[in-house]
């Protein structure tokens, strides 16, 4: 008989899932347990594609369960995916992604690696890069780059159709006649083929990835290896409480934003999301949300996050500076994070100004943001959308908010 074993709480913390469970001696806990038992490291992997330049706290979520399992004495296994960002992930997708060139590719690969703390030491990084038998960094183009029609072949005729087309984007686009080019259908297998690569013994994903990893399980049955265990993290709400978080919905918060824009972007998140924020964010003891008191939730959890990415005097000093903005005590307030009108062609009226800064998604959204009240400039409501900005000197030196949670000074 097997001893049953549970994941230990490091691990267990925000997992939506792990599979396979067939049955106790191929359950997660155990195979954690033998490799313990065996001083045995595993081999843990987290794939991403760079094909932007930002990660966000919805990215982190993955970033650190990977750390956890390096601290618990196993292998980071970080593929960039420098061959498949070039085809783009599927997932989530309802149209064929444009497709990147090599040269952007490595240039966000690089940006990715500097925000997840590449050169720093371990205290100050998501990740911890400073020994060898704790990190491998892979990039996927090391064996996907040279693969042969012959092989591209091989690897096709592991799946069909009909496996590409329960996947759930795949599934919608046909019944909508909208295209699915052949090559979309590839980067499942391509995926699946880095986890046969680096022989995974584990893979984190979101929930989104599922049939990623598990096109990567059965793949390594084929090439004769151990399947991976598949562990999927929840995708994180963004700030608005309704999609998902997301740069293209305006609604991130990003590792290299300034601690008083993080800060101020969190304290005011929708009561909603609190509970997930806390668990999926941070390590704080989930008992605390048993408080009534959501706005001093919402106070806690943004010092806590502000915290781990901009260490705890900075964190504090956003928060005493978001509490002086928000009474209206300009003169008292500190170091803002400033917002360049350098580029700006005056006169301007103020909707444009806005975003002509990329503060806003579009024109019409920065006009409804203005005629909602959601626009102060030193703590005055802008009501007029149309209102001239005559020159960089009528605003330089001034604080900008929008809503509660983007605050700037402009400078010349």
């Amino acid at each position: 008989m097997v001893d049953k074993f549970e994941l230990p709480k490091w691990l267990v913390r925000g997992i939506e899932e792990s599979f396979p469970l067939k049955n106790l001696d191929q359950s997660l806990a155990n195979k954690i347990h033998e490799a313990n038992k065996n001083k045995k490291k595993l081999r843990i992997k987290l794939g991403i594609d760079p094909t932007g330049t930002d990660i966000h706290l919805g990215h982190s979520i993955l970033f650190r369960k990977l750390r956890a399992f390096q601290d618990n004495g196993h292998i980071a296994v970080l593929i960039i995916g420098d061959f498949t960002a070039q085809i783009g992930d599927p997932t989530g997708k309802n149209k064929t992604r444009v497709q990147l060139s090599e040269e952007e590719v490595k240039e966000n690969s690089k940006t990715y690696l500097n925000q997840l703390g590449m050169g720093k030491s371990s205290e100050e990084s998501i990740l911890d890069f400073g020994s060898e038998d704790k990190i491998e960094i892979r990039y996927n183009s090391e064996w996907l780059k040279n693969l042969d029609l012959n092989s591209i072949i091989e690897l096709m005729g592991t799946a069909t159709v009909g496996q590409m087309l329960a996947k759930e984007e795949f599934n919608k686009r046909y019944n909508s006649q909208t295209p699915i080019a052949l090559h979309e259908f590839l980067y499942p297998l391509l995926q699946g083929y880095d986890s046969v690569a680096v022989n995974s013994d584990i893979e984190l994903g979101g929930t989104d990835q599922k049939f990623n990893i598990a096109i990567g399980r059965d793949l390594q049955k084929y090439f004769k290896q151990e399947p991976q265990y598949g562990v999927l993290l929840p995708i994180l709400m963004g700030l608005d409480g309704i999609k998902k978080m997301s740069k293209s919905e305006f609604n991130t918060v990003g590792l290299n934003e300034d601690s008083l824009s993080m800060y101020s972007k969190l304290e005011k998140v929708p009561d909603s999301l609190i509970p997930s924020y806390f668990e999926l964010l941070t390590e704080l003891d989930l008992s605390l949300l048993k408080e009534n008191n959501p706005r001093d939730l919402q106070r806690r959890m943004a010092l806590e996050v502000t915290s781990l990415y901009h260490g705890r005097e900075k964190a504090l000093k956003a928060q005493s500076n978001c509490e002086k903005i928000f009474l209206g005590l300009k003169e008292k307030v500190g170091e803002l994070p400033v917002i360049s009108l350098k580029e700006i062609v005056f006169p301007v009226k103020i909707f444009y100004l806005l975003s002509s800064l990329k503060l806003f998604k579009s024109s019409s959204e920065s006009k409804r943001s203005i005629k909602g009240g959601g626009v102060k400039i030193d703590s005055d409501k802008v009501v007029n959308p149309d209102l001239v900005i005559y020159s960089k000197e009528d605003l330089s030196g001034k604080i900008l908010q929008i809503g509660k949670k983007i605050i700037k000074r402009f400078e010349n």
